[in-house]
């Protein structure tokens, strides 16, 4: 890791927005996504990540010099496309891998699948954020996924779109975290939830304490 990427990395962990941030977009902010876009261009192929990547750091390396959002994918997932009933296509690990761009769904399934693959005792889940809905274009935007983990007594959570190269941590729960991504985000988390699947399913929501 360079040291321009380790300092984004210290700096992107402290409550607020960083310097030019755009705190409703899921996309990266752009200053701190040019500091990790100097890292590595890492392995040729996803068999050959399996075999060399031993961590989510290694995950999240890969993710911030590579992965790159897709805003019109994004309406294409938005909680008024979801209505119509249709669950999405999300690309397996090997396919966003060849080809790195979509939204924080597409890169949550990439960080968890691929964190089982690694490390499976680091428990992966998803983390689904529901914030207070806005609207763009036309769309209702809403959910945001990223992925949480254990290591040790502590929570941590990774593949965030929002700063694809931070693996967040440790925390003393999930709770912790998300009073923390609420300041660093600007939004109003209105409930939240850990789940083994992205697909539909009846939910089991916590509701952020006041």
């Amino acid at each position: 890791m360079t040291a321009v990427l380790l300092a984004w990395v210290v700096l992107s962990g402290c409550a607020g927005i960083a310097p030019g941030s755009t705190s409703w977009s899921d996309a990266p902010d752009p200053l701190p996504m040019a500091a990790a876009r100097a890292a590595g261009p890492g392995p040729a192929s996803y068999d050959e990540a399996l075999r060399v990547w031993k961590t989510p750091e290694d995950i999240a390396a890969w993710s911030a010099a590579r992965f790159v959002y897709d805003t019109d994918r994004a309406l294409q997932l938005s909680e008024t496309e979801r209505q119509k009933g249709a669950d999405p296509t999300i690309p397996a690990p090997a396919d966003l891998f060849e080809r790195p761009t979509g939204t924080c769904l597409d890169l949550a399934r990439f960080g968890l699948e691929t964190l089982q693959r690694i490390d499976p005792q680091s428990r992966p889940r998803y983390l689904m954020v529901e914030f207070e809905p806005l609207q763009l274009k036309g769309r209702t935007l809403r959910r945001h996924w990223l992925v949480s983990f254990r290591r040790g007594d502590g929570v941590y959570v990774f593949a965030d779109s929002k700063r694809p190269w931070l693996v967040a941590g440790p925390y003393e729960s999930v709770d912790a975290f998300i009073r923390e991504y609420e300041r660093f985000r600007g939004r109003n988390i209105v409930r939240f939830y850990e789940t083994d699947s992205y697909r539909r399913q009846l939910r089991r929501t916590r509701t952020v304490a006041p």
